[in-house]
């Protein structure tokens, strides 16, 4: 049986290199039966989290009422949550770090989200693969926290320019996470 399957994206770059990695995932995810729902969160109006802690308490995730309001049921209801993004100066872009942080309304309300499965799909420009724990620790706690199970992470180096993914293997690693399910 198929499973439910979110994707959020980090990137505003809409043919940057995660998009070339997300399109792959969600391409063979497809392919194997699974239900995805597509989350650009550089092209959506989500905030940071105000901390007010009535998360749930208005018949919404959030008394902040923004497109949140409408990712959040998608996650809740989802079987599976993947993140792909690029790392911006050593850490999550601002357009999906607002969405992370209001994950914290799924604590506060004490709504039981445990047991999904999630995946990370990451580039970044440098050579060098810590830069990108900036991205994949704060994944890992966040999915600890909530009691998710990782599939998987895709951790790409040394791309920047458009189009630099396809000099990788970074869009047939994304495609493989689909095996995991």
């Amino acid at each position: 049986m198929g499973k439910k399957i979110v994707v959020i994206t980090g990137s505003p770059r809409k043919n940057g290199n995660s998009f070339a990695m997300t399109d792959a995932f969600i391409k063979a995810a497809e392919a194997k039966g699974h239900t995805v729902t597509r989350f650009d969160a550089a092209m959506q109006k989500v905030g940071g989290c105000h901390a007010c802690e009535t998360c749930f308490k208005t018949g919404k995730a959030c008394s902040f009422d923004d497109d949140f309001n409408v990712i959040a049921p998608a996650i809740e209801t989802a079987d599976v949550v993947v993140f792909t993004t690029p790392v911006y100066w050593y850490s999550f872009p601002a357009q999906i770090k607002g969405l992370i942080d209001r994950l914290f309304s799924f604590c506060v309300a004490g709504k039981d989200v445990a047991g999904k499965q999630c995946a990370l799909i990451t580039c970044c420009e440098e050579e060098d693969m810590s830069v990108m724990d900036g991205v994949r620790i704060p994944y890992e706690r966040t999915i600890a926290l909530l009691k998710w199970k990782s599939i998987g992470e895709v951790l790409i180096p040394g791309v920047l320019n458009v189009g630099d993914i396809n000099k990788t293997d970074g869009c047939k690693k994304a495609a493989a996470l689909a095996d995991n399910l």
